[in-house]
C-alpha cells in the first residue's frame, strides 16, 4: 500500500519514470548538493532512487517524489528516511527534503514537510521524528525551525571526515505530543 499526500500546492507520491532525469540532474547540481559531501553521478543517483522507491514499496512511506499540483512538474523529494543501525544518532525516522533550485524560497519544503509530519504522527503512529543537517546549512535549519522542531544538539557526523567542512552537524527532533499542539496539524 503506497500513500499519496497532498497539500494546497503539492502532491507527494511514489516515483514515476518521468522523475528519473530531473532527479539525476538534482543530485548532480552544485547548488543542491553543496551541503552534502559530494554530488552523485548518474549511476549513484539511479541507485539511490531505486532504494527510495523500494523503501516506499516496502513500508508504504519514505522519501516521496514531489510535484506541483498546478503543473504536474517534478520539483524534488520530501519524506521520511530510516538510517542504518550503525548511525546511532539516527534512532528515529529522519524527515528530509531536497528540491531543485528554481523551487527554493517558495515555502514548498515546509509545506510538504508539514504534511509528512502529520502523516507520520497521526497515521503511522511514529513517536519521534528527527532532522539533521550540516551546521552551515542554515536554509534547512530554518525549515526545521518553521516546522516547530526542537534543537537537540550539535554533533560530529560519523560518516563525514573530521577535516571536512560538513563534519559538524545539528540535530532537531519533534515528538508526536508536541506536534499535536501545533496549529498546522
Amino acid at each position: 500500500m503506497t500513500i499519496q499526500l497532498t497539500t494546497p500546492r503539492l502532491i507527494l507520491r511514489q516515483w514515476q519514470d518521468s522523475d528519473t532525469a530531473p532527479f539525476i540532474q538534482m543530485c548532480a547540481d552544485d547548488e543542491v548538493m553543496r551541503y552534502f559531501p559530494k554530488k552523485l553521478d548518474a549511476a549513484e543517483a539511479t541507485a539511490f532512487l531505486l532504494r527510495i522507491q523500494n523503501d516506499i514499496e516496502k513500508r508504504g512511506w519514505g522519501l516521496f517524489a514531489v510535484e506541483l499540483k498546478a503543473t504536474g512538474e517534478f520539483i524534488g523529494f520530501i519524506g521520511l528516511h530510516v538510517h542504518p543501525p550503525e548511525f546511532e544518532i539516527a534512532d528515529a525516522p529522519e524527515i528530509g527534503w531536497r528540491l531543485l533550485p528554481q523551487y527554493w524560497h517558495q515555502g514548498y519544503a515546509t509545506e510538504g514537510a508539514k504534511a509528512v509530519l502529520k502523516h507520520a504522527f497521526r497515521n503511522l503512529h511514529i513517536d519521534r521524528v528527527i532532522s539533521l543537517t550540516a551546521c552551515i546549512n542554515t536554509p534547512s535549519e530554518g525549515v526545521m525551525q518553521r516546522l516547530g522542531m526542537d534543537k537537540v544538539r550539535e554533533f560530529d557526523h560519523p560518516f563525514v571526515p573530521a577535516d571536512h567542512p560538513l563534519h559538524r552537524h545539528i540535530l532537531y527532533e519533534m515528538h508526536r505530543g508536541d506536534f499535536l499542539h501545533h496549529t498546522f496539524c
